[in-house]
């Protein structure tokens, strides 16, 4: 459950096969991310160039929408967490949340060139994500041996990947069928991706109920999981890391202006970031299994630094691009999922679902703030001045975290 073993690596048996291997609870619900992503995936790729050039939204206007987009249906990310817990039907919640994104994306073509109708639509879509998340994380690790969290997390993340990467293209199809502006073709096609989503959890998910144990669910002893120094100090360094951590819409609209790329190859940059993220998130995810997660956390966390620094460099052009996309992918597949291998080593398995929203939501609240604080920045002083002050907090913060996670090495409360 500690972290006090993260200077000794495990070594596997080298003829235990199944010490490489995950269970299929893991590969359907890894499956369920894959098409919900693409969906996802297609939506979001068009956005920040709809809204920023079609729209002609400011910049701030833009950080705020974007922080709505992951940060402000935080509140159920602990409700859909606690209710899983409580009901022991974490298949069940997550069917609702992916049911609701699923539903959001016909809400966008109601929404037409309305801000206001979009923003609603977008915060119904998170509001699914939040529900579904946490539910889908405590399945993942319910399913799956301690030792093997991090190429749990890592094989889902990765097959997650495929659908990030998946998307975008999907959304250049459709608008190279459909025309350049038929975006309610986008809208309606991830409608049904989405769909199919949602009856292949139905089919092929199996729920998974948390070993009795003397914890009870209830409020009392969800808010007690903030009595444990671990659970505290792992979800202060996870606000604290979200806080520096920028929207991707904002890293592609600046990468879209240092490297000069032609506005019809935009989505495209999510694709690149989805490729690294999908090569890498499994291999990463074992590698933290062995070396340690938090480690390999704060490394991805350095590539993010690398990224701010890239865009303020004088290099431009494709080797820009480049290098960006491969840093950026880099610190998805270090932190995504490992983050919640984190988790599940420091939260009593009763109350899993719960302590992983609300590590998520810590996260999520404090990624809402760094959406809108990078937003104003760059309408009031430039966007140069804005990423240079991104680096720099994200420094900051990669070394008040190696401190926490010392401190509770040495509490033998570290997660590993």
């Amino acid at each position: 459950m500690y972290l006090s073993t993260i200077s000794t690596p495990e070594t596997p048996e080298p003829r235990d096969r199944r010490k490489w291997m995950v269970g299929g609870n893991v590969v359907a619900l890894g499956s369920v991310s894959l098409i919900t992503d693409i969906s996802s995936e297609m939506v979001t790729a068009i956005l920040p160039l709809y809204l920023v050039i079609g729209l002609n939204m400011s910049p701030l206007a833009y950080g705020a929408i974007d922080g709505v987009y992951t940060g402000a249906t935080a509140l159920l990310r602990l409700v859909g967490g606690y209710v899983a817990d409580r009901t022991s039907r974490r298949k069940t919640v997550a069917g609702l949340g992916y049911s609701l994104s699923a539903l959001a994306k016909l809400g966008l073509i109601a929404a037409g060139n309305s801000a206001a109708a979009i923003g609603v639509a977008i915060t119904a879509d998170r509001a699914g994500k939040g529900l579904r998340t946490a539910p889908r994380d405590a399945l993942i690790a319910l399913s799956t041996p301690r030792d093997r969290l991090g190429r749990a997390f890592g094989v889902h993340r990765s097959m997650d990947a495929m659908g990030a990467f998946a998307g975008p293209l999907m959304a250049l199809a459709v608008l190279a069928f459909a025309g350049s502006q038929a975006f309610d073709a986008v809208f309606f096609t991830s409608f049904v991706i989405a769909a199919f989503g949602v009856v292949v959890l139905l089919l092929f998910v199996r729920d998974k109920r948390a070993a009795r144990a003397q914890v009870a669910v209830s409020p009392r002893a969800a808010a007690g999981l903030l009595k444990s120094s671990g659970v505290r100090r792992l979800l202060f360094a996870a606000s604290l890391l979200g806080l520096v951590t920028v929207g991707d819409g904002f890293v592609y609209l600046l990468l879209q202006r240092r490297g000069e790329l032609a506005l019809g190859w935009f989505p495209l940059l999510a694709v690149g970031t989805s490729l690294v993220y999908l090569l890498l998130a499994a291999p990463l995810g074992a590698l933290a299994d062995r070396i340690g997660r938090a480690r390999i956390m704060l490394t991805g966390y350095g590539a993010l630094a690398g990224v701010y620094l890239a865009l303020l460099g004088p290099v431009g052009g494709w080797p820009l691009i480049v290098a960006v996309l491969v840093l950026y992918g880099v610190f998805y597949a270090a932190t995504d999922g490992v983050l919640m291998a984190l988790a599940a080593k420091v939260l009593p398995e009763p109350l899993r679902a719960t302590g992983m929203a609300l590590i998520q939501t810590g996260q999520a609240l404090a990624y809402l703030g760094s959406s809108v604080l990078f937003g104003l920045s760059w309408q009031l002083w430039g966007p140069t001045a804005a990423c240079a002050a991104a680096a720099i907090a994200v420094l900051v913060a990669i070394v008040v975290t190696a401190l926490l996670f010392a401190r509770m090495t040495h509490s033998t409360e570290e997660p590993r």
